[in-house]
């Protein structure tokens, strides 16, 4: 694929989808539809790509890291999408691949083969076909043989061809040459007034050159989405598809209610995912763990036979063995040791918590290095900020933090030290001490009956 470079169309402007951002950047699974695209396309081992944009071209730029870029100022069709292209691809000679912006289920696989045929058979265009049950709406592809002779629109079909299955996905290989002298050739005799990527079949052709149809084996090849309701029909076959992959493999669901799995999730087997659970981005979850209900993980670790209860996990690792929740707030770059356990109403914030240490109940713990066995009470805070800098704190090995207990960082307490409950600690505690910084208790006799006389 060294020698091939890809044009993607990119100009929506989303309409339809009643939407300020660009048709493009618009989600299936939490992933803008562009981005599906892309990475199939690298995945093909295709590295040249320039993406043509319209509205909203910053935006897209900046979800298309690596590309080229040319604008589609008017709207004015397909064809007059690509031609926006036409510099980039006479820097990049050879193979061209087409492909829509808004198309998300556009394969490697697909795309590899398709080459593999393009080649093959010399073609100046090969089309990427799919086969549907329904056809209605899609342009049909009408062969001679091997070889298409036209791609007729629904609007302009006979019975005949309205019968035919196999239909255009809007994704083509073009020889580079080619697709350069028919782009100029385009003209907007139509009822629209556009000019249309598909009559280069017709002129291929009239010309006497090889135009070939590979037939996908995913019929999803086909499918993009004009409204709300479509980008819904979308992400409902992306996420069904991710879970059926992730049950072959071994994972259990109970219910599929709220559950949402974004490609590239890795889960072990044995693993049981309850209602309401979303995992995205690069994470990664153990074996025999039980995740959910209501949990949200991304971008994160979570090790073999752990157990995550409504809780909120961002770009952190967790250990094996953990049990966490309900109702946590694990923060970024926070790491959780094997065996730790943490109870309702605890946020956790770049710090790392040692094995073993039980953190139970409404306690925040920030910027933090704490050590193994800890054990947290009620209510206590590390108070990590003084308004200009934030600074850490260190609770050494099987140290017990009293409940109500605030450490003013930077702090140390140290290994099986304790602080008494209610206590505000600004000073280092020594290892196997313990530390009280609370006033005294005084009792004023009969202060509470003359009040309430009062």
């Amino acid at each position: 694929m060294n020698d091939v470079c890809a044009l993607i169309l990119a100009a929506g402007d989303g309409k339809r989808m009643k939407s300020k951002y660009p048709k493009v950047l618009c989600r299936v699974l939490e992933r803008p539809m562009i981005q599906w695209v892309l990475e199939s396309v690298r995945q093909a081992g295709m590295e040249h790509i320039c993406v043509i944009t319209g509205r909203g071209g910053d935006l897209v730029r900046e979800s298309c890291e690596g590309c080229s870029f040319a604008e589609q100022a008017e709207r004015l069709g397909t064809g007059h999408a690509a031609a926006q292209g036409i510099g980039f691809l006479r820097e990049h000679p050879g193979d061209v691949l087409v492909l829509c912006g808004d198309a998300p289920f556009i394969d490697a696989g697909t795309i590899e083969r398709a080459h593999v045929l393009h080649t093959k058979t010399a073609s100046a265009v090969t089309v990427i076909t799919a086969s549907l049950d329904d056809p209605t709406g899609y342009g049909r592809i009408v062969r001679r043989g091997e070889e298409i002779a036209a791609i007729v629109e629904q609007s302009d079909a006979t019975e005949t061809e309205r019968a035919i299955k196999e239909v255009n996905s809007g994704a083509y290989w073009f020889d580079g040459a080619f697709l350069i002298e028919a782009l100029g050739r385009l003209t907007p005799q139509n009822a629209q007034g556009e000019y249309y990527l598909t009559d280069t079949v017709k002129i291929a052709v009239e010309e006497g050159r090889r135009v070939s149809g590979y037939l996908s084996q995913n019929p999803d090849v086909i499918l993009g989405a004009n409204s709300r309701q479509g980008l819904y029909a979308l992400t409902e076959i992306a996420r069904r598809k991710v879970i059926e992959d992730h049950m072959e493999n071994g994972v259990e669901f109970v219910s599929l209610d709220g559950v949402l799995i974004a490609p590239g999730v890795k889960i072990g087997p044995d693993t049981r995912i309850l209602p309401g659970t979303i995992l995205l981005g690069d994470t990664v979850i153990g074996e025999d763990c039980v995740i959910g209900p209501q949990s949200r993980i991304e971008n994160s670790v979570i090790g073999s036979g752990s157990t995550i209860n409504a809780c909120q996990i961002y770009d952190s690792k967790v250990g094996e063995g953990v049990k966490m929740g309900p109702f946590v707030h694990i923060r970024p770059n926070s790491v959780i040791l094997d065996k730790v356990k943490i109870g309702d109403f605890v946020e956790i914030k770049n710090s790392q918590i040692g094995e073993g240490t039980k953190v139970p109940h409404l306690t925040y713990v920030g910027d933090s290095d704490v050590g193994k066995g800890v054990n947290f009470g009620c209510g206590c805070v590390t108070v990590n900020y003084d308004g200009r800098v934030k600074s850490r704190t260190t609770v050494g090995d099987h140290a017990f933090i009293g409940c109500n207990t605030n450490l003013i960082a930077p702090v140390k307490v140290g290994d099986g030290a304790y602080t008494a409950a209610g206590s505000t600690i600004t000073e280092d505690v020594p290892d196997g001490a313990m530390a009280i910084a609370r006033s005294r208790q005084e009792n004023k006799a009969g202060y509470a009956e003359k009040k309430l006389k009062k």
